[in-house]
């Protein structure tokens, strides 16, 4: 068994577990390559199926090619998949240029708060990582969440030798993150091994490429030549530029993040 099978184990081991003590979930799925590598491995988990429902937040500012590409695969691979947008707030005309922090409460955080309720859920499955950002290496596997979504990184159960809190109480939501002990590097590897299929943005053209996708007002693309799986593996391990670099930066601060992950942001 190789390192990618061990974290591979790992997280099957913490979908199954979860699903097996919470029905009421389901997995938001970004289109980036973290959630479209968490879908692949809970099909994995249930042999080809999932069992429960793929939630897209839609803020209606994502690329074109992440449309094409949810459309594409929710078909392929027979996803129940829910789509939210906070029309009333697009209504009232928020957009980025609101300013990045109520944009993202309100098309993102809100937004989610609305599926989670029409939903009925108890517990949503994440495809993010320790490494990816200084605030979520706060993170737990299983995060809890109060009824208003606050996150209190404090006051949060400890998780020794495999043992989690997969009880749900009344007035708490649960984040499950199975790959969060995975890294930038691991994915790209995983993605290679298993012909998982991504959006094209990750792969140079003309002397740059996304590292991190999402609404296409909040990216940037960097100076990358790396066109192909084997260039991007080299690329990482030798870069020293942060994944979420192209990201607006009055969002990635520590504060803001924190602030935002806080209210509930993913």
């Amino acid at each position: 068994m190789d390192y990618l099978d061990k974290l591979e184990n790992e997280s099957i081991y913490i979908i199954r577990e979860a699903y097996s003590q919470i029905k009421d979930v389901a997995i938001l799925w970004s289109i980036g390559k973290d959630s479209t590598t968490l879908l692949w491995l809970i099909r994995k988990a249930f042999f080809g199926q999932i069992p429960f429902p793929a939630i897209h937040i839609d803020t209606g500012y994502k690329f074109e090619e992440i449309y094409r590409f949810r459309e594409h695969y929710a078909k392929e691979w027979g996803l129940d998949l829910r789509i939210y947008k906070n029309e009333q707030a697009i209504r009232r005309g928020m957009s980025p240029d609101k300013g990045r922090f109520e944009c993202c409460t309100q098309l993102k955080t809100d937004t989610l708060k609305i599926a989670v309720a029409k939903e009925n859920l108890k517990a949503l499955y994440l495809g993010i990582r320790r490494d990816e950002h200084g605030i979520r290496a706060k993170e737990r596997i299983f995060s809890v969440r109060d009824e208003e979504f606050e996150w209190n990184y404090k006051s949060q159960a400890p998780e020794l030798w495999g043992q989690y809190k997969t009880k749900v109480n009344r007035n708490e939501h649960i984040r499950i993150h199975p790959m969060l002990n995975w890294t930038e590097l691991d994915i790209w590897r995983y993605i290679e091994r298993e012909k998982i299929p991504v959006v094209d943005l990750y792969f140079a053209k003309e002397g740059k490429r996304y590292r991190s996708i999402g609404c296409a007002s909040c990216c940037e693309p960097v100076d990358s030549s790396a066109d192909s799986i084997d260039k991007i593996l080299s690329e990482l391990r030798t870069t020293i530029i942060s994944e979420r670099s192209g990201r607006t930066q009055d969002k990635e601060s520590r504060f803001i993040m924190q602030k935002l992950r806080s209210l509930g942001y993913m």
